[in-house]
């Protein structure tokens, strides 16, 4: 018997123990290969000493101070290590302990901005469907995640989302990719005109899908079209990097291959890279200066605690050390280039995507024309079973597509990861298909 509220409380879970590397330990002596650092979380796999060291160090030195009352440094190295890297002159960052803590806190920098300026009317905020940003009330009222905005079976507030970049499913067959970009960022503008520019406060969307859609970056050009419109209608941009950011598809921003920066970015898992809670919210120097007359009225109990932030810069200590945002680039396309030959011609997989270290497979009961699985919603479950059952750890998906289960399974391997690790996933992977979808 347990005491835990399990996720599924139906399902019966492995006891984990330790873990080290790419590999997590249950009490019965089974090894898990990590290949979604959990939930695209252990950017630097488990028990990096570097990061082990900072914490304790900190913690010997200075547990917990209220940031009502005192900053602390690991707070200001952090800071000041994330504006750098944001690279706008006078932005500011602000401390959480999780991706919805973010993306809420983000909402409410918008309102807080524009009521300062005198405009406190700007309250909508437009998102687009198949997103996901958080489960907190504000974060989840802007998903289109549709499973998981019914199962909260919260009265949420139900604002304009328009359609994501996912031209795999989206763009016509006679539309070239710049009309189709074209025209789905006219739905922003149109959104915005219906509602009303005065009332709109911003947009957010995620650079690169991730959970709800598994590794869908944006189109090129795409971005820069959604920066110039928020510009033309004052209206915030949001980038939600909570999954694909922290160097995780190679820059340490997702948007920076875009050449379109955001007002507002918010990350979480890989920035603490699994050690301790952490997320931020940062603010462009637009934004932040207008928080110098007047206070920001938010908080949590945990923001900007020293030993998370500790962990933090140690996280980032290491990636520039081991210049892993190279490494994840060119080593992501090694991990890319092997799904590809391995899985590209099966005839259940639809699509095989990503970028550095965040790739996903897309699978269809009908090969040719991408159709789902009418009889089986309950497909990323069962990959998840079977995962579990081969010592892999990957993390699955789905949407619905005209009444049928189209699912994915989103890879994210640790920075660290050798060669050896991917092809071990590949075989795993291999057996995880076969299992599921039949040899």
């Amino acid at each position: 018997m347990t005491s835990v509220l399990y996720r599924v409380p139906r399902m019966s879970y492995p006891m984990a123990v330790s873990a080290e590397g790419l590999y997590i330990r249950d009490d019965s002596g089974k090894h898990y290969l990590d290949m979604s650092g959990g939930a695209a979380v252990s950017a630097l796999g488990h028990a990096h000493p570097d990061v082990l060291e900072a914490i304790r160090s900190q913690l010997s030195a200075l547990d917990f101070a209220h940031t009502s009352f005192f900053t602390n440094r690991p707070q200001e190295q952090l800071a000041n290590r994330l504006a750098q890297r944001f690279g706008d002159p006078g932005s500011r960052v602000y401390f959480t302990s999780g991706g919805s803590e973010a993306n809420e806190t983000a909402l409410k920098l918008c309102w807080q901005f524009w009521a300062a300026r005198g405009q406190a009317e700007k309250k909508v905020i437009v998102s687009r469907e198949h997103s996901y940003h958080g489960n907190t009330f504000g974060a989840l009222s802007v998903s289109g995640n549709a499973a998981r905005r019914k199962a909260s079976a919260a009265p949420l507030l139900d604002w304009p989302r328009i359609s994501p970049c996912y031209a795999l499913r989206g763009k016509g067959t006679e539309e070239c990719a710049e009309d189709y970009v074209q025209r789905i960022t006219a739905e922003l503008e149109s959104a915005i005109n219906q509602v009303g520019a005065e009332r709109v406060a911003a947009f957010i969307c995620e650079p690169i899908v991730g959970a709800s859609l598994g590794a869908v970056a944006a189109e090129p050009g795409y971005l820069k079209r959604i920066r110039e419109i928020c510009d033309r209608y004052d209206v915030l941009w949001i980038a939600d990097e909570v999954m694909c950011g922290s160097g995780r598809t190679g820059p340490y921003f997702a948007f920076e291959r875009e050449g379109a920066r955001p007002d507002i970015v918010t990350l979480a898992k890989g920035i603490g890279a699994g050690y301790l809670p952490l997320a931020a919210t940062i603010l462009s120097g637009r934004v932040a200066q207008i928080f110098d007359g007047t206070a920001f009225v938010h908080g949590h109990t945990y923001i900007g605690h020293p030993v998370t932030c500790a962990a933090g810069v140690a996280v980032q200590d290491v990636i520039d050390r081991d210049n892993l945002l190279e490494r994840t680039t060119n080593i992501g396309a090694e991990f890319g280039a092997m799904l590809h030959e391995r899985f590209g011609t099966h005839r259940n997989v639809y699509d095989i995507r990503g970028r550095g270290l965040f790739w996903a497979i897309e699978f269809a009961a009908e090969r040719e024309r991408g159709e789902g699985f009418r009889d089986r919603p309950g497909l990323p479950q069962e990959m998840l079973e079977s995962a579990l059952k081969a010592g892999l750890i990957v993390y699955p998906g789905s949407i619905q597509v005209d009444g049928a289960c189209v699912p994915h399974l989103l890879l994210a391997p640790p920075m660290i990861v050798e060669n050896s690790h991917m092809q071990e996933c590949v075989d795993k992977l291999r057996q995880l298909v076969d299992d599921v979808f039949g040899a």
